[in-house]
């Protein structure tokens, strides 16, 4: 199989897992969360799932959602009221506890409230996205203030990481993120403890968010190339 029909197959596995009618989803961005939304949509348009409230976190899968009819709402949604009982999500990076990395795409603020808020998370990935460490080939990413770049920058150097301001593709300039900040991307040439990472990034003033992803522990599941599913726990 090639990487999208892997992507396809995984992001099948966790829908026909964990998903039922009536519950409040979170919804992932990127290329392995986008077909799970496809196919939870093609399941609504088959009458076999019912009633989903879906929780977007991003305006890629806002659109998505849109396209196939999947009703939208916020967290401060009076039906869903804060939290949700499933979040399906891609990763960048999986370590053997299930740490993971995100922010590929930009989305890692809202990825992170939405993961953070679900009582059951799940993360589909294809088996290049499984590492020994995080950190040390795909980069972080960090959500900046803008006006503390330089700062920032300077912390996360003194934490031994090397940063690059990301630069956008097809415009001019950085990446600027739905909520009109930078994005620094960070990586390490040493081991790290991810968990003690992202509460130490966490506390750089300017910092908005992190893209490392300890604190709710997922269901992992990760797509071979021969065609099969592992789940991770």
């Amino acid at each position: 199989m090639d990487q999208k029909e892997i992507k396809q197959l995984v992001a099948r596995r966790a829908v026909d897992t964990l998903v039922h009618s009536g519950m409040k989803l979170g919804l992932g961005t990127g290329s392995t969360a986008i077909p799970a939304v496809h196919y939870i949509g093609e399941l609504m348009q088959q009458g076999k799932l019912q009633n989903i409230m879906a929780v977007p976190t991003s305006f890629q899968t806002i659109i998505a959602c849109e396209q196939w009819g999947i009703p939208l709402y916020t967290l401060n949604s009076k039906e869903i009221g804060g939290e949700l009982d499933l979040t399906i999500d891609g990763a960048d990076e999986v370590d053997p506890r299930n740490y993971c990395t995100k922010g590929g795409g930009g989305a890692l603020l809202v990825e992170k409230i939405v993961a953070y808020a679900s009582r059951e998370y799940a993360i589909v990935v294809d088996e290049s996205k499984v590492v020994e460490q995080l950190g040390m080939k795909f980069p972080i990413p960090i959500e900046v203030i803008p006006e503390a770049r330089i700062p920032v920058q300077r912390a996360l150097e003194v934490l031994g990481a090397q940063v690059t301001l990301r630069e956008a593709v097809r415009k001019a300039g950085p990446v600027i993120t739905e909520h009109a900040n930078l994005l620094l991307d960070i990586r390490f040439a040493a081991p790290i403890d991810p968990a003690e990472m992202e509460n130490r990034i966490n506390q750089i003033p300017g910092v908005v968010e992190n893209g490392l992803f300890t604190k709710k522990r997922p269901q992992v599941f990760i797509g071979r190339p021969d065609g099969t599913v592992i789940t991770r726990t």
